[in-house]
């Protein structure tokens, strides 16, 4: 995944400080994934789970990539609470990341792979 990252990372994008943002109601994600079509910022959108091993162990690797890649925009979506988003992306296995631009996938990894 750190590969796509870092041949999608924007150049022209605003610093922002690293953080992940975590949505819990399909109402606030639309409305993010809304208010994002203005932006030219990369979203990795990491779906998961609270059960999951494999998301878990890419969790360390996740917070990395926040510190390292500043100007895309981090968000966690647990699969459990927002089913009709994972259902909407297509989800079948986890973890799975999605990488969107300007509301359009950009690129998809499955699996927890750090590359």
């Amino acid at each position: 995944m750190g590969a796509n990252l870092s041949n999608m990372e924007s150049a022209h994008a605003s610093t922002n400080s690293p953080h992940i943002l975590t949505f819990h109601f399909t109402a606030k994600w639309k409305a993010h994934l809304d208010a994002s079509k203005e932006t030219n910022k990369l979203m990795v959108i990491d779906f998961t789970a609270k059960w999951c091993g494999p998301c878990k162990s890419m969790e360390p690797i996740i917070q990395e990539f926040v510190a390292k890649y500043t100007k895309v925009e981090f968000i966690k979506i647990d699969v459990d609470e927002l089913m009709e988003v994972t259902q909407e992306f297509q989800v079948q296995a986890m973890p799975t990341f999605i990488l969107m631009k300007k509301d359009k996938v950009a690129g998809k990894v499955v699996g927890a792979k750090k590359e």
